[in-house]
């Protein structure tokens, strides 16, 4: 509980000056409510509390807001203060330095509130624990009176259970007829609540989880001999023990509690009775804490079990009669130890308690960043393992305190930290253990408080993973896959790094959802594990792990693991934790589906070859192991190098299935080993490249008319055009300095892949994929002081330049058409850059080539900065600068300073980053064709503002990029980069901007004034740190609201992720219920139709000859559309093959208003039923069916129908 050392003063003067206490605390100082000694009920049993698997924090969003009925609430204040207002005690040791730590520790001032505003917030509501405590009575009495049963045969003695409807949990291996041994019951002979809930260190968990109280049952000596351990007689016991306590909890109608079993990680061994309160509102009714009580069988430390029989190494179970046959089995030896652990367990952290003031807190804030990202219970996808793992959390912060067993002088072993760390010290520590040390080869032993004779080796040869506490021998990892571990690192590391470079990290760390499939893997995969059988399974193995479905699932994981290797950074087993069930039911469900998370290693992940051992290695076992690793895709190579190997090759043919690779191993594994067909294996790699392919029609004709498309043609194509202009320097006026691209076609990030459009090959496409992209490139020519200094002539000259190079072109390259283009035909001003080359090579490249004149900002600079002057003054022989002359000049710079200046860095910056990020140019173009899907992007969000945002997820954000090897959650798929946009998209507030750290200079490029104020996105680079180019004319604040709602829906299908229903196609399918009115357009006369990602039909032939770079009916007419009706229409379209534009009317024009003239849209009276309620009679209203008429006509030939929705 937070101390709140606050002091309050009177307004009078103080008699001396003290210094005031800061107003937050660190929790850990309040320790005489927690801890107290232990009560003794009745017959000296104790009720204390054992680790509870209840995490923290119910939701994703943040445990604070949700249920907040249920936490604790502030104690008073633990110093009184006088009368008079002053303080009577001056602040003690403990609270000047927990004010230094809140002033100098944590990464802002803010951080340390935020923190004590969270730990009560997820801790249980002291207020609503009485009728528990109650109820623990009742519970006590009732199980002291459950009457003993005679020894008898175990299917015997669960006959009449069962007609009771409680079916006793037998696990494997079950018994029989055969069986010579007997099950009986006899009253408990002791029983003590163990674990969080006694020390009060109990923490929400997520997904409105409940809070568990376990109470441990000690099961009588008398019940067991000394040979118990063997074949799962110990186990069958325990299983008759807690049938026979559910049973007699069931009759027993004044608990008035729902009785069922449950199982942790699906292991009927230690199946446990769940008693859930009714609600009676009775004295014993503790329903509004939220909580369940867990019966928990163990055992004393005086039971005749042999304890040395129970190290990794020994074989207790025993089937056939050779000894050969009976391989050591260490995980049902650690399952059997943990029935000793419960109360020593509970004593070691009530002990740390005492000794560490910090630890309550410090475990709790453990345990809430640990459940956020999926290392505990929840009905959402948890990493396997880490289920029941509470008392691992309390070890790690009890090795911070202890230290490890022979740490010392020259001792790699880590030495105890101290005891008076703080809560945030401690937490920072424990990360730091979690990221750094690698549990697979280096086991810890944490030291205990007497000697223990524990062998060190022997667990390090029978676990992958070895972590033992102070309490017992216990292995807290040794049903932990390897992958999971690693996963673990990952979100450590990732935590470590948010931490140290961010100012403001506490909602990223303790608050934000971070079990989402979609923005936490590379890859995902869903997999059918229904029809699984480890082809090198056997009945130990699965009596070891408990199930055929627990054995199977170790096996996958680690096979998984070794065929992966050094390709991934970590691969997971992902599934719902377990569940209670009905009594009747003997064994847990076992889940028929698990999900396969998948971080990459972008530096290995994507290799075509894995090697094996040589020819002429020596030891033939390792070929063998290799062979049987692979199976049939394992075969022995000669490589250019001479080497002849082992080796497995996978082939690929595009760069789309290059990606693909890591999910090609998994599916070959899973049915190489698993017996798991294809079709079980489900990923969706595949149906989001089908949003970037041509249609394959398209793909085909390309392909058997032998034309090269891609990036790599285009750029090839590029480059080739580059070395023609440069042998132009005789026959030009002046020479060819620099050639810059500044085209996404150019830099890996237009939507499609670029492909070139040869006349030959226009009769063989169908009329809806005619469509040529051209490519845009500056030109820019070495100084001359030969250029004209007026802007009219400058533009003249321009076009002068453009005929003289595309002469020169044609002449120089044969077949080779280039075309001098002026305007667009709607601008009029003469000053403004409209003069540019049209190039179409041989090949069907078609390039639009721009001409830059370093000193045209200069002369466009001097117009627009005279400013009006007083009348009486005037220039020097003739008049000023009008307003409209001013205002062209700076719409002209504006331009200027985009196009000429900013395009090429910004190309060259991100063409830099894709060749640095893999996935990056495959999260650009998803996110474009997201977004243009939506019918958002060009006309309302322009490509290179879509470039910056998928840019941010890779980079960082802030004002200087973070260095590369403290970035750990950069996506290595562009999946995971889509999902990690629409994350942001979906909670950005864009009033407060965007700051990207794109390029490696913080040098501003120049600078232009914004004309245009629609735009409400601002995101500014180190060259644009105004953050207006590429977004001051949109998305508007309309339509960044529609991308915000389309970003939130997106971001609620991604959750399907974790259910069978999840498709992709939905994700790119827009809904056009929400627009007003919808213009259906032909599609015979749509060239780029069949690029729509609705997969649409085919059209007919095309029977044009000549090819149009750059021709779109659809984008024409929206653009006319836009400059005539972009006051009263906002529009919407899909530049990649959409048919439809859709319309919302300018909300403000829907009011009826004053007739004037020039309105400015087209109006009509008000109906007379209405008019008494306006404010004149001579109010008009907008003429919508005058507008829809005019569209109708101004599109005749291409608008098919308008369609008024509402």
């Amino acid at each position: 509980m937070a101390l709140n050392l606050k002091r309050k003063r009177t307004e009078g003067k103080l008699q001396r000056k003290t210094r005031k206490a800061a107003p937050e605390e660190d929790a850990a100082s309040g320790l005489s409510a927690d801890e107290h000694e232990f009560e003794d009920l009745e017959d000296g049993a104790a009720f204390e509390d054992l680790e509870v698997d209840g995490g923290p924090d119910a939701n994703a969003g943040g445990a604070i807001s949700d249920e907040d009925e249920l936490m604790a609430e502030p104690e008073q204040d633990a110093h009184p203060r006088a009368s008079g207002g002053t303080s009577k005690k001056p602040p003690t040791g403990v609270e000047l330095r927990q004010i230094k730590d809140a002033a100098n520790l944590y990464q802002s001032s803010s951080f340390k509130l935020q923190i004590d505003a969270l730990l009560p917030n997820v801790r249980p509501k002291a207020s609503r624990v009485p009728p528990l405590e109650k109820f623990l009575f009742a519970l006590h009495a009732s199980l002291i009176k459950i009457p003993s049963k005679a020894p008898n045969h175990p299917l015997q003695a669960a006959r009449p259970l069962q007609k009771q409807g409680v079916a006793v949990p037998y696990s494997l291996p079950l018994p029989s007829e055969d069986t010579n041994w007997k099950v009986a019951f006899e009253k408990p002979s002791n029983i003590t609540v163990v674990g969080s809930w006694g020390n009060k260190v109990s923490v929400k968990g997520k997904d409105k989880a409940r809070f568990r109280v376990d109470v441990a049952v000690e099961m009588p000596d008398s019940l067991f001999q000394e040979k118990d351990y063997l074949n799962g007689r110990f186990f069958h016991k325990r299983a008759f023990y807690i049938a026979m306590i559910a049973a007699a909890i069931k009759q027993d109608k004044l608990l008035n509690v729902d009785v069922s079993y449950h199982s942790p990680n699906d292991d009927p061994r230690l199946t446990s009775v769940v008693l859930t309160h009714q609600s009676d509102n009775s004295d014993t009714d503790f329903t509004k804490l939220h909580v369940d009580v867990c019966v928990i069988p163990v055992l004393s430390p005086r039971c005749p079990i042999s304890l040395r029989h129970l190290s990794p190494s020994h074989a207790n179970v025993r089937i056939s009669s050779s000894t050969a046959d009976h391989p050591p089995t260490p995980l049902y030896n650690t399952t059997l130890l943990t029935a000793f652990a419960p109360r020593p367990q509970l004593l070691a952290v009530h002990k740390l308690k005492e000794q560490s003031a910090a630890f309550t807190d410090a475990l709790t804030l453990l345990r809430v960043w640990a459940n956020q990202r999926g290392f505990g219970v929840g009905t959402r996808m948890c990493v396997r393992g880490f289920e029941a793992k509470g008392s691992f959390w309390a070890a790690v912060l009890e090795l911070l305190v202890y230290g490890e067993e022979g740490a010392g002088p020259g001792s790699k072993k880590r030495k105890p930290l101290g005891r008076g760390l703080s809560s945030y010290q401690m937490f920072r520590a424990a990360l730091d253990i979690l990221a750094k040390h690698d549990f697979e080869h280096e086991p810890i032993f944490v030291r205990a408080s007497e000697p223990r004779d524990l062998n060190h080796e022997e667990y390090a040869q029978q676990f992958g993973a070895t972590f033992v506490g102070s309490a017992s021998a216990v292995n807290l990892l040794a049903d932990v896959p390897l992958g999971s571990l690693a996963l673990l690192r990952h979100e450590a590391r990732t935590t470590l790094n948010a931490l140290s470079t961010s100012d403001d990290a506490f909602d990223d760390v303790f608050l934000k959802e971070k079990r989402d499939l979609g923005t936490r893997f590379d890859m995902v995969l869903q997999v059918d594990i229904s029809s699984a059988k480890h082809a090198k399974s056997f009945t130990g193995d699965i009596i070891d792990k408990g199930t055929p479905s627990n054995a199977c699932l170790a096996a996958l994981s680690s096979v998984l693991q070794q065929a992966l290797g050094n390709r991934v950074k970590a691969v997971a087993i992902l599934h719902p934790s377990s569940f209670s069930r009905p009594l009747e039911d003997a064994l847990p469900a076992t889940p028929s589906a698990i999900h396969i998370g998948i971080i990459h290693d972008p530096e290995h992940a994507f290799r075509l070859v894995d090697h094996g051992p040589p020819a002429d290695d020596p030891d033939p076992t390792h070929a063998a192991t290799f062979r049987a690793l692979w199976g049939s895709k394992a075969e022995l190579r000669r490589f250019k190098d001479g080497r002849i190997t082992e080796s497995v090759v996978w082939d690929v043919k595009t760069s789309d299935e290059r990606a693909h690779v890591p999910a090609l191993i998994t599916a070959h594994i899973l049915q190489t080993h698993f017996a798991i067909p294809p079709a079980a294996v489900r990923t969706w790699q595949r149906e989001f490249d089908a949003v970037l392919r041509l249609p394959a029609p398209v793909a085909q004709a390309y392909a058997a008319a032998g034309v090269r498309a891609g990036f790599q043609g285009a750029i090839e194509a590029f480059d080739g055009v580059v070395r023609v202009l440069k042998t132009l320097d005789d026959v030009l006026p002046l020479g060819v300095l620099n050639v810059s691209a500044a085209a996404p076609q150019l830099r890996y990030t237009s939507a499609l892949a670029p492909a070139p459009l040869p006349t030959a090959l226009l009769p063989k496409l169908p009329a809806g994929a005619t469509h040529l992209a051209p490519i845009e490139a500056v030109l820019e020519f070495e100084r001359s002081a030969r250029w004209p200094t007026d802007l009219r002539a400058v533009q003249k000259i321009k076009l002068a330049f453009c005929e003289r190079v595309a002469d020169a072109l044609m002449g120089a390259v044969p077949g080779l058409v280039a075309r001098v283009v002026v305007g667009d035909g709607v601008a009029r001003s003469l000053v403004v850059d409209q003069a540019r080359l049209e190039v179409v090579t041989p090949e069907g490249w078609a390039f639009w080539v721009r001409i830059w004149h370093e000193r045209e900002a200069l002369l466009l600079d001097r117009v627009a900065e005279d400013q009006g002057r007083l009348p009486h003054v005037t220039r020097g022989g003739g008049a000023g600068v009008s307003g409209r002359e001013r205002q062209e000049a700076l719409e002209a710079k504006e331009v200027h300073v985009r196009r000429f200046v900013h395009a090429p860095a910004h190309h060259r910056a991100m063409l830099a980053l894709s060749h640095r990020y893999g996935a990056l140019s495959g999260t650009v173009r998803l996110v474009k064709r997201w977004l243009a899907s939506h019918m958002l992007l060009s006309g309302h969000v322009g490509e290179e503002a879509v470039e910056l945002l998928c840019a941010s997820v890779f980079v960082g954000r802030g004002k200087t990029r973070a260095p590369e090897e403290t970035r750990s959650g950069v996506p290595a798929s562009r999946e995971r980069g889509l999902a990690a946009v629409v994350a942001f998209l979906k909670d950005w507030q864009w009033e407060d901007g965007l700051e990207v750290p794109l390029y490696e200079s913080d040098t501003p490029l120049m600078s232009a004034p914004r004309n245009a104020k629609e735009g409400v996105w601002r995101i500014s680079t180190q060259a644009d740190r105004e953050g207006w180019v590429w977004t001051s004319h949109g998305p508007d604040r309309i339509v960044a609201h529609r991308i915000r709602e389309v970003a939130r829906a997106t971001w609620n299908h991604l959750q399907l992720l974790e259910t069978e229903t999840f498709t992709v196609k939905p994700m790119f399918t827009h809904p056009l219920s929400g627009y007003d009115f919808l213009i259906h357009l032909r599609k015979a006369h749509l060239p780029r139709y069949l690029l729509n990602v609705a997969y649409p039909d085919l059209q007919e032939r095309h029977k044009e000859k000549s090819v149009r770079p750059g021709f779109d009916p659809a984008e024409l007419f929206l653009a006319d559309l836009q400059r005539i009706y972009g006051d009263t229409v906002k529009f919407f379209h899909d530049p990649f093959g959409g048919d439809v534009i859709a319309g919302v009317w300018n909300p403000s024009l829907n009011e009826p208003r004053p007739f004037r003239v020039r309105a400015g849209y087209s109006t009509v009276p008000q109906e007379k039923a209405s008019t008494s309620k306006s404010k004149s009679k001579d109010s008009v209203v907008l003429n919508t069916s005058a507008v829809l008429s005019e569209i109708e006509r101004l599109g005749r030939g291409l608008v098919e129908s308008i369609s008024v929705q509402r």
